[in-house]
């Protein structure tokens, strides 16, 4: 027994090295398969030789972590000045919103980034999920409108930071994707009216910045209103930026009902199934298997769009940091400001980036399976 025991041993050694084997390949292909690419990959590790040593003393080393009026990071020998953010951390993330009232904004934020830490979770996915985030974007809402409970009404004019982008990032996704389904359902449709509504849509959002969305949505919108009839500048800006999420997402839904075999179409009208029992039992599922790497990036670049509200006068995250940067004090170090702002962008996208690639492996291991 003892044989079989040793070569059990080590055949558990063996992933390991084809693991390091299988690193030694992809480093030789990738940097040094040819003479031009070995150059390109030594000029670029000298360039890191020389250029992080100082980057380093810079962000870290030679850093000021913490000046209430900044005198020490006007020091000759000063790096960044890291100070900014403990200073205006307040009106960074939460932007105009009271200051007193700073915890309604945190608590809201932490509602809608731990719905979205449950919903990472794959055994929890069900149509019961659609109901908990109404839910919980009702009580973050509630929670910074306030008018019950005894929480003193804050208009929305007043809202930014962070929470305000949470809150149009999951408004734009939420009532995105059911309209983006809509309308590549339509603009595969045999009825002409409604094929031809549906492209027009598609097409003409398309075809014009999200700036120009967001200008029509803010100024024009209000003039085809009746009269007496107002919408508030955030639901305006949400509005225009759900028609422009759900026009680019429709594509790429339109791709997926596209890719799948004719074979399936047929198969669900021999047992009968009404269009939408066969689109939401056989067509859906599998469409969005497919299309899901590249609706992930329309979903991370709805993120990343927020930032363009600022242009109509809301005060999302960035806004707020070129708002806490005004300072005369801070002015000069308006770098660290968004640096962190920047830090902030990345980790919630590269995070949403992770989760894709692990449902995406997982879905393939399914097919290969």
């Amino acid at each position: 027994m003892a044989p079989v025991a040793n070569a059990s041993k080590s055949s558990k050694r063996l992933p390991p090295a084809i693991r390091r084997k299988a690193l030694i390949e992809r480093v030789q292909t990738n940097l040094f398969s040819s003479v031009p690419n070995t150059i390109l990959t030594l000029l670029c590790i000298i360039a890191l030789v020389l250029a992080v040593p100082d980057l380093l003393r810079w962000v870290l080393v030679n850093a000021v972590w913490y000046s209430p009026d900044g005198s020490a990071c006007r020091a000759p020998d000063a790096g960044a000045c890291w100070a900014l953010i403990p200073e205006k951390y307040r009106l960074i993330l939460f932007g105009t919103y009271p200051y007193e009232e700073h915890w309604r904004a945190a608590l809201a934020c932490i509602l809608i980034i731990g719905m979205t830490v449950i919903c990472g979770i794959r055994k929890l996915w069900s149509w019961q999920l659609l109901i908990v985030w109404l839910i919980v974007i009702t009580a973050a809402i509630a929670l910074l409108y306030g008018g019950i409970l005894g929480l003193s009404v804050v208009g929305t004019h007043m809202w930014g930071g962070l929470p305000l982008t949470l809150l149009l990032f999951v408004g734009t996704v939420l009532g995105g994707l059911p309209l983006a389904v809509l309308l590549a359902l339509g603009r595969v449709s045999n009825l002409p009216g409604i094929k031809a509504v549906c492209t027009g849509v598609i097409e003409i959002t398309r075809g014009v910045p999200l700036v120009t969305v967001l200008f029509m949505a803010a100024l024009m919108l209000p003039l085809f209103l009746p009269d007496g009839l107002t919408i508030n500048k955030l639901m305006r800006a949400q509005i225009g930026m759900i028609i422009f999420f759900a026009a680019y997402a429709a594509e790429v839904v339109r791709g997926g009902l596209q890719a799948i075999p004719r074979g399936q179409y047929e198969a669900a009208d021999s047992i009968n199934l009404s269009y939408w029992k066969r689109t939401r039992m056989i067509v859906l599922p599998q469409a969005f298997r497919i299309i899901l790497p590249a609706l992930m990036n329309d979903v991370i670049r709805a993120f990343k769009n927020t930032t363009f509200v600022s242009i109509i006068g809301l005060y999302d995250i960035l806004g707020a940091t070129k708002a806490a940067t005004n300072d005369p004090i801070w002015v000069r170090y308006s770098a660290e400001g968004y640096l962190f702002v920047f830090m902030l962008y990345f980790a919630f996208c590269y995070s949403m980036s992770r989760y894709s690639m692990g449902i995406e492996r997982s879905l393939s291991a399914r097919r290969n399976y």
